[in-house]
């Protein structure tokens, strides 16, 4: 019997090798390629405070570039108002407790608008996905509607649903639903079949296979689906807006642009992208919370 001191000596798996065999540096030809373990399984991440800075690090230079354009004349302060402006805009807002009311205001309508839409487009997803004669009833109309930008369709929901808070729970609803819809049903119907008859065979049917093996498998597009559509659910709240409305980040960008107050554009614009990250964060900690495993994914 020979012995092998395997600690002095690389260890190289060979292809075509039986399972087991462990081949050294004077084995014989190579006949095969290397199949040697790499040095490190996993995601290499940074500390929190660096990865705080890189995400942060494009903002504060889009920052310096625009108060250095204003500074040096390179941008006129008439029509692209300096940072300082910007943010005497915001202080005057805050202080008059008006940025609160708008905030609040677009907040609630997002949030009814939003909930509406996704709950009726999920539904019809599921429908369309897990079901043939759904897909047939369901798929087509939506297949049209979703071609017809929503913008386009606002005069006609204005004279359907008046000029009051139902049209903007609509025009936002409607934004929002087309996404996350086309999402849903690829999500369900690109859930590994075999993964439902296995399920299937351990007894799993109707609601409870829907619930702990179908909708888990969907779960990557249902959150992109959700990202997706609360970005615009943004335009449909711009749009929603301008619609007889007395509050809201909306009514105050229709202010601004009467009377050609830059400063108050330009913050809306800032309000706007706030809202869209904190939007994206919220999706994000929804993706930590639902698929752990996520984060370990791709190239670092």
């Amino acid at each position: 019997m020979v012995t092998v001191d395997l600690s002095q000596q690389p260890v190289v798996f060979r292809a075509g090798q039986p399972n087991g065999q462990v081949i050294g540096p004077d084995s014989g030809p190579d006949d095969g390629a290397d199949l040697r373990p790499p040095r490190f399984l996993g995601a290499k991440t940074h500390r929190p405070a660096i990865a705080i800075a890189i995400r942060a690090s494009v903002p504060i230079l889009l920052l310096l570039a625009w108060w250095w354009g204003t500074k040096s004349g390179w941008f006129s302060e008439r029509v692209f108002s300096s940072p300082g402006q910007v943010f005497a805009a915001l202080k005057t807002l805050f202080d008059t407790g008006q940025l609160g009311d708008y905030i609040a205001a677009s907040a609630q309508r997002l949030a009814i608008g939003v909930g509406a839409g996704l709950a009726v487009a999920a539904t019809f997803g599921m429908i369309s996905g897990l079901s043939a004669l759904g897909e047939e009833l369901v798929d087509p109309t939506m297949q049209a509607v979703r071609a017809v930008p929503f913008l386009a369709l606002t005069p006609l929901f204005v004279a359907w649903f008046g000029v009051g808070q139902m049209v903007k729970y609509v025009i936002i609803g409607y934004a929002a639903a087309l996404p996350m819809y086309i999402y849903t049903y690829a999500g369900v119907r690109n859930v590994d079949r075999k993964v439902v008859e296995a399920a299937r065979g351990f007894g799993l049917h109707g609601f409870r296979l829907v619930t702990r093996v179908i909708v888990p498998s969907a779960a990557p597009n249902l959150l992109m689906a959700l990202r997706i559509s609360m970005g615009t659910s943004l335009l449909g709240l711009i749009a929603a807006e301008q619609i007889n409305a007395t509050a809201g980040i909306g009514y105050l960008v229709t202010l601004a642009q009467e009377y050609f107050r830059t400063d108050y554009m330009i913050l809306c614009f800032v309000i706007y992208a706030c809202l869209g990250i904190l939007i994206d964060l919220f999706v994000r900690l929804l993706e930590r919370l639902i698929m752990p495993w996520r984060k370990q994914v791709g190239l670092r």
